[in-house]
């Protein structure tokens, strides 16, 4: 992780992930922190887009320009893959289809899932999630950052 606030929010993350684990044991108490968690790494996904890309327009653009970006991605929620590789694609269309090649598979399946629970959570919908799926999914949507903070500062 490049941009530090990301990364703040990753360890932050991480550390919640840890806590978790230490519930063993109590299985419905470990299946609704995983909801929990679910929401936060949505979250997460929403908030790492912004910063990388809203840096990157800083770094790039003049001023008015960066600010432009900053407010529509301000916008950004529910970040599905789709939605993450047309964002790509707004920025630079080659971003796009690298994306795309290196995120098709288990990595657009975990952002994808990740998005689709936290809706079903979030409207009080059931959801089968355990922990160590969205341990796997958590760990899946660094990669799909990382990968992002790379084709922006290569």
């Amino acid at each position: 992780m490049k941009q530090l606030e990301v990364w703040r929010r990753k360890q932050q993350l991480d550390h919640l992930f840890k806590q978790i684990a230490k519930l063993e044991g109590d299985d419905e108490l470990v299946a609704h922190w995983s909801r929990y968690l679910c929401v936060l790494v949505s979250g997460f996904l929403e908030v790492a887009v912004f910063e990388i890309y809203s840096e990157f327009a800083r770094n790039k653009a003049q001023g008015f320009v960066a600010n432009y970006v900053q407010k529509q991605l301000s916008r950004f929620q529910n970040p599905t893959m789709e939605k993450i590789l047309t964002l790509a694609g707004s920025f630079n269309r080659l971003w796009r289809d690298e994306l795309k090649k290196a995120t098709d598979g288990e990595l657009k399946d975990a952002v994808d899932s990740i998005v689709n629970n936290r809706n079903y959570i979030a409207h009080g919908r059931n959801s089968d999630l355990t922990y160590g799926r969205m341990k796997e999914y958590f760990e899946k949507a660094v990669k799909v950052i990382d990968i992002l903070e790379d084709l922006c500062y290569q």
